[in-house]
């Protein structure tokens, strides 16, 4: 087959790929590596424009995801503009919409004040209710070492890093435009002890 042909075939290959993918956004891979390594990372925005007070919280809590994760990219909406992740500061407990979200759908994660009140740290917090976006149940009760172990692990956990097995999970939840696209659960989980 002439040359040409194969890079038409190719290219309209590409473009089915990427327009299944909807909003999803296609890493820049390097021409040497190889194609079956290449992989589209999907862009989550993030709209924290109603948690006054947790900016800083929600910022350590993205930069933990984006830090431990290739395949899903968090960041901030720009003002006006739809966000996939609407988080709000709320007076109860800290809850989420169980996902995993996906580009152009939309969860809500609530930072509840109330969880503060106890001695829960608020970093810890934004980082939990973040992977229940990303599709992570609870896992309680569990250890410290474990970021979805949430309240559990008690006053004094710190821990805002997912653990081996949870960053895993949310890599393969997010490692093609097609995993992408699955439907988000829907469930709100509450955090209370």
């Amino acid at each position: 087959m002439p040359l040409g042909t194969w890079f038409r075939a190719g290219t309209s290959a590409a473009a089915l790929v990427l327009g299944m993918a909807g909003t999803a956004t296609a890493a820049t891979v390097p021409a040497s590596t190889p194609s079956t390594a290449r992989a589209a990372v999907v862009t989550l925005r993030y709209d924290d424009s109603r948690a006054a007070g947790w900016e800083s919280a929600i910022a350590a809590g993205v930069a933990s995801w984006n830090a431990n994760v290739s395949s899903v990219r968090l960041v901030e909406a720009a003002p006006g503009s739809a966000a996939e992740i609407v988080i709000v500061a709320t007076t109860g407990w800290p809850q989420a919409t169980l996902g995993p979200v996906r580009p152009g759908r939309q969860v809500r994660v609530e930072l509840g004040s109330q969880a503060v009140d106890q001695g829960y740290n608020k970093t810890r917090i934004a980082a939990h209710e973040l992977g229940h976006s990303l599709g992570l149940p609870d896992t309680k009760p569990g250890p410290c070492t474990q970021l979805m172990s949430g309240s559990s692990a008690g006053t004094a956990c710190t821990n805002a890093t997912p653990n081996a097995a949870e960053r895993s999970r949310v890599q393969s939840t997010y490692a093609s435009a097609v995993a992408a696209l699955a439907a988000v659960d829907g469930r709100t989980l509450v955090d209370a002890p």
